[in-house]
């Protein structure tokens, strides 16, 4: 199973774009969605920007997130236990 995962776009360069989530950055690709620009907040899926997000939609898909990690029992960073 694969997730789409919400981020932040901080850079663009040329067709790639690094993007940041729960201080992990990644260079993604933008060519499905070259419009995207800094401050974006965007869905990434297998490395590429799939669809911009409207404020609302980022809020509502960052606590949905929020829930999960505090689930797991883990900071979002490294996906072990609290942050190992």
């Amino acid at each position: 199973m694969c997730l789409a995962v919400p981020m932040t776009i901080k850079r663009v360069e040329g067709n790639r774009a690094l993007a940041e989530a729960y201080g992990v950055e990644r260079f993604v690709n933008i060519v499905m969605m070259p419009e995207v620009s800094v401050g974006d907040r965007v869905i990434i899926h297998a490395g590429f920007v799939i669809e911009r997000l409207d404020p609302e939609s980022a809020r509502e898909m960052e606590a949905a997130w929020d829930e999960y990690h505090r689930a797991l029992g883990d900071d979002g960073t490294t996906g072990r236990p609290d942050g190992e």
